[in-house]
């Protein structure tokens, strides 16, 4: 008896935590890209990433210019003078598929088209991102809905329906994702570690 008791409390505390109401975290490393909210309803992504401290906010900008640009964002505002960009874009996602783009044969093609905002604000040795503005269009029957992030993510974390909550927090993960490779792929040029940037040939 005592064994049964101590397995139902071990169960019902498994039970409990798997329940716990929550935006999809995949990862919960400190460098993860992590939602943040302010009081007039924005939710944005921010980050500072560093750098080498022998990359300069010129080189940082350049590079930076360079690898959005072969990313498809569309260049709207620079500053030379207090290094700061501004891009903006749209992607066409699918929710289904992981951050190379290649889907599990199984999986449904869930699509949406996603528009957003990203910030530069670059100092030596070091750059902050912010990404804002974000805009989520769900394709429903012969029209796109729609819906701000903010929307999404408080049908992520409040909505009492458990389907549009999990649809909502799986359409933030999916965005999640691409974001990552993105950011991973500006840090990874700015550095220009990779074997490609190898200056001995």
């Amino acid at each position: 008896m005592k064994t049964l008791v101590i397995n139902l409390t071990l169960l019902l505390l498994t039970f409990t935590a798997f329940a716990k109401d929550g935006l999809p975290a995949s990862n919960t490393l400190p460098d993860t890209i992590k939602i943040l909210t302010d009081t007039n309803h924005n939710v944005y992504y921010q980050k500072t990433v560093k750098v080498g401290d022998n990359i300069m906010a010129p080189q940082i900008y350049e590079r930076a210019i360079q690898v959005m640009s072969a990313k498809n964002l569309t260049q709207n505002y620079l500053d030379d003078t207090n290094w700061k960009l501004i891009f903006t874009t749209t992607q066409d996602l699918n929710i289904n598929v992981n951050r190379l783009f290649v889907a599990d044969i199984n999986e449904e093609i869930d699509p949406y088209t996603v528009q957003f905002a990203i910030t530069l604000d670059i100092k030596n040795g070091r750059y902050r991102y912010t990404v804002n503005n974000i805009v989520f269009f769900l394709p429903i029957n012969s029209y796109n809905k729609r819906e701000t992030f903010y929307e999404t993510y408080m049908k992520a974390s409040t909505a009492e329906n458990k389907r549009i909550s999990k649809n909502a927090k799986a359409l933030i993960a999916s965005f999640e994702r691409y974001l990552a490779g993105l950011t991973d792929d500006l840090k990874q040029s700015i550095e220009q570690k990779a074997t490609m940037y190898n200056a001995k040939f």
